[in-house]
């Protein structure tokens, strides 16, 4: 059933919000306790069972706060649970993938010069690739425990560029990048989920009935937490894709997203052992490799110019192609049942129009190929040159 490009504006504007609002919660949250875990000390005195404790000064006031190794003996009357925010980035993130991919799957996710995929092909996809990434990463987790984490993150990473790859060879550029930073994200809420979250149950479970809960558990939920935070930088970026298709259409774009998660990650270790106080000397391998793996990235990105006709083309030319694969958005009044009004305002129906976004025309549709979104008109290579060329000769 069709919906009101009005209706689903509004519906992504809300979903949009929704989601930067838990996002910045859950990422918050998960950045403070990070750095809170790793700013404990060991001091005499300290409580029995207490692993550290941090002091800490925020807002005028100061903080003790101490952590204990598996639990404390008893419980408090009141016990603060951090999940809703993981919960929420979640659910508006993956309502917000339906109304702007599933709901126009053949302007946003499919693109026939990479796969030709019907809307529902493409959503199987979609589900079917999400669900077996959380099971995929959750049973290398639990096979290679804690004993093994160097091997546990090759293995994570391998996964990740496997699946960059797999999304770029079967959807448009912004439906692989979107979805890797929808891969990831469901790996990181699923840890609060179904790991962080239950086994923290168990611990207040073994409490009440008077029992020494399993440091196990507790171990288990600062591993998949540590993965959620090196992951987070990563995410971001694969979110605010979508504006860059020097990121989103590059034939190897895969390989930007590999880069984009080894140099986030580094980044976040950065972040992270700075806030609490390492020497600088002990953490400066990571300048390297965040420089490194940008330096890559912008050099691997670098535009090499559009293959432009070498023949003459026509003003009618130039408009007619504008007409054919461009104007059915970009028009006073849009054609495409997705589209409710022209995108930013642009117009594209003549020639004058085309002078006017002469450059944005040849960065979307000449040489980054993101427009028309998902190629559903099925722009040729030639008619791509030939507008290039026509573009290149106006003032």
């Amino acid at each position: 059933m069709a919906i009101d490009p009005y209706v689903l504006d509004w519906l992504n504007l809300i979903l949009r919000w929704g989601h930067m609002i838990a996002g910045i919660a859950w990422i918050g949250t998960s950045f403070y306790f990070v750095a809170l875990d790793f700013s404990l000390r060991p001091r005499e005195g300290l409580p029995p069972g207490v692993y550290g404790e941090a002091w800490e000064v925020h807002g005028g006031g100061f903080y003790q706060v101490q952590k204990y190794v598996s639990a404390p003996p008893s419980l408090p009357d009141h016990l603060t649970w951090f999940k809703w925010e993981a919960y929420l980035t979640w659910v508006t993130g993956f309502l917000l993938l339906v109304v702007q991919y599933y709901v126009n799957a053949e302007s946003f996710l499919i693109n026939p010069e990479v796969m030709v995929l019907t809307p529902w092909q493409a959503i199987a996809i979609s589900l079917g690739t999400i669900v077996a990434g959380w099971i995929i990463y959750d049973q290398l987790c639990r096979r290679l425990a804690i004993n093994h984490s160097l091997i546990l993150l090759l293995c994570v990473l391998v996964m990740i560029v496997a699946a960059a790859y797999g999304f770029t060879h079967v959807y448009s550029g912004r439906g692989a990048f979107i979805h890797m930073g929808v891969f990831i994200g469901t790996l990181m809420a699923a840890n609060v989920f179904l790991v962080i979250i239950p086994n923290q149950r168990k611990i207040v479970a073994s409490l009440i009935v008077g029992e020494t809960p399993d440091p196990r558990y507790g171990a288990e939920g600062k591993q998949r937490s540590l993965h959620n935070t090196y992951l987070t930088l990563p995410v971001l970026v694969m979110m605010v894709s979508n504006h860059y298709a020097f990121l989103t259409e590059h034939p190897q774009s895969w390989l930007l997203i590999c880069l984009i998660v080894v140099g986030g990650a580094a980044l976040r270790h950065y972040l992270v052992r700075t806030e609490v106080g390492d020497d600088q000397a002990e953490i400066a391998w990571t300048i390297p490799v965040i420089a490194s793996a940008l330096a890559l990235a912008m050099i691997i990105a670098m535009p090499r110019g559009p293959v432009l006709y070498q023949g003459e083309v026509s003003d009618a030319e130039a408009v007619e192609i504008a007409a054919t694969h461009c104007a059915a958005c970009h028009a006073a009044n849009p054609k495409d049942p997705a589209t409710k009004a022209a995108p930013k305002g642009i117009m594209l129906e003549n020639a004058d129009d085309l002078r006017r976004h002469k450059t944005q025309v040849m960065v979307q549709a000449v040489a980054g190929r993101s427009m028309p979104l998902g190629n559903k008109t099925g722009m040729k290579p030639d008619d791509r040159a030939k507008l290039g060329a026509w573009l290149a000769k106006q003032p």
